[in-house]
């Protein structure tokens, strides 16, 4: 019991970071949406300490609350795609949260995960970029190359600096990753 309540305080500590760590962006060129913050940090940190199921519920937690303080609805599907599964699907960054002999994180596993889930973040822009906001690209443009464009070119930096502080935080503080308190089917997840 006392795991769960601590699970669940960190979630709220972690959704909460995120959604701050969202409004501090670069806004660059993308005026149909998406800017360059470390908005993904917080979920991968609690994707890598807690795993899979707990990495989705931030992920989720995330994207729901982006969309109630304010998002551009243009179709209820597009609404579900740029937020709630583009934040979810980081979550699956935890399945990949693997650990050494001494319960340390396995950092090429996890910066694996890492870019596997940031994939299926840029997938599910993509697929909504070229269907709702298709109309946007340029003349002669492949809609789905515009959106693959537009999506990659703040989607790719933002995921290269997350994956810089996450490579920062596991090589100066591996014990940030390793837990006392994992639950038992966690610590049988060991990888050299």
């Amino acid at each position: 019991m006392q795991t769960r309540t601590l699970i669940m305080v960190e979630t709220a500590l972690m959704v909460a970071l995120a959604l701050i760590l969202d409004r501090i962006e670069f806004a660059g060129p993308w005026v149909m949406g998406g800017s360059i913050s470390l908005v993904m940090l917080p979920i991968f940190v609690m994707a890598f300490r807690r795993g899979l199921k707990v990495g989705l519920m931030t992920g989720l937690l995330v994207g729901v609350i982006k969309l109630i303080l304010g998002s551009s609805m243009i179709h209820p599907i597009q609404f579900l795609l740029d937020y709630p599964v583009a934040f979810t699907v980081l979550g699956l960054a935890g399945a990949f949260a693997f650990r050494n002999k001494k319960g340390e994180l396995n950092i090429r596993w996890a910066l694996f995960g890492l870019f596997f889930a940031s994939f299926f973040r840029l997938v599910a822009h993509i697929i909504s970029g070229g269907v709702w906001f298709g109309e946007y690209a340029p003349e002669g443009w492949n809609v789905w190359l515009y959106s693959a464009i537009y999506n990659t070119s703040y989607l790719v930096p933002e995921t290269l600096i997350t994956f810089g502080v996450i490579l920062l935080i596991a090589k100066t503080q591996p014990a940030f990753f390793k837990l006392k308190n994992r639950p038992a089917r966690l610590k049988s997840s060991v990888v050299s």
